[in-house]
């Protein structure tokens, strides 16, 4: 299996995007599992060459964008520039720092610092992550307060603004209110895991957004296949959206990304079966 050069683009805010996402969890050991599921994924990924190993499949691929919460995460940075150094390639940084958004003159003090922290790590975007911004959320009016403030921070670093959505709430409202924003990031998978209302809704959320959407968790965390997943994303997004995923090993990203351009060319995958101490007839075949 030999990955295209060059993954499908699209353009954010100006910026050309890979449209797969590298995602960050299945690295820093968050698996939605539970604790042993995320030592295991600490453990691998102690070493920044084992993490470099996994960027640079993807950067081979033309895979160069990286999403995650970036503050303090030296062992990711040795390993994105070890990857870079091996392929020429740059990484494009997608931050979802969590802010302080308390409405006093401190807590925007520490907002101002925590974004200003996310340029010096070489961010190109800066989506706070949903956990702050949903703190902001009216549903009575419809809008989401205080929220041009912190766009406003994001815009002063000179990085490209958008907001980070497990409530779908955040992308209706952004549009209906015209916030400053170039992209959404917005959970949607096949399983509806983590999704607050159902998978068709959600569909129709993100096929009437105003601007690209980059989605997350597209194998359910490891509840769907990737197969089943990554097949049925790319078959129902938008040409302009993104599909954020995360792997342990080298081997599983090259297998994600046969996996996607099959579904984005309409053929089939070219994998290996899997492993079985007692196949039918039909499978070995």
């Amino acid at each position: 299996m030999t990955p295209a050069a060059s993954f499908p683009r699209t353009t954010v805010g100006g910026v050309s995007l890979s449209r797969m996402i590298i995602g960050t969890n299945w690295i820093l050991g968050w698996s939605h599992t539970g604790a042993a599921a995320d030592q295991m994924i600490r453990r691998h990924h102690e070493r920044p060459d084992a993490t470099a190993a996994v960027l640079e499949t993807f950067l081979r691929a033309g895979v160069d964008t990286i999403m995650g919460p970036f503050a303090g995460r030296d062992s990711l940075f040795a390993a994105i520039r070890t990857a870079e150094e091996r392929t020429g390639r740059r990484m494009i940084i997608v931050d979802t720092p969590p802010i302080n958004v308390d409405d006093t003159p401190q807590a925007r003090r520490e907002a101002e610092a925590t974004i200003a922290e996310s340029k010096r790590l070489g961010a190109t975007f800066c989506l706070p992550h949903h956990s702050s911004v949903e703190q902001l959320v009216n549903k009575n009016s419809r809008t989401i307060d205080r929220l041009p403030d912190y766009l406003a921070m994001i815009r002063a670093q000179g990085l490209i603004p958008g907001l980070s959505a497990h409530m779908p709430e955040l992308v209706v409202y952004s549009d209906l209110n015209s916030y400053d924003v170039e992209t959404y990031i917005q959970i949607y998978n096949c399983a509806g895991f983590l999704m607050q209302v159902e998978v068709e809704y959600i569909n129709k959320v993100i096929w009437g957004a105003k601007k690209p959407v980059m989605t997350i968790k597209p194998m359910a965390a490891g509840r769907v296949s990737p197969f089943v997943g990554l097949s049925f994303a790319w078959a129902t997004l938008r040409p302009c959206d993104m599909v954020t995923l995360g792997c342990m090993t080298p081997e599983e990203a090259a297998e994600d990304i046969e996996i996607s351009l099959a579904a984005l060319e309409r053929r089939q995958p070219v994998l290996e079966g899997r492993s079985s101490p007692n196949r039918t007839a039909i499978m070995s075949t």
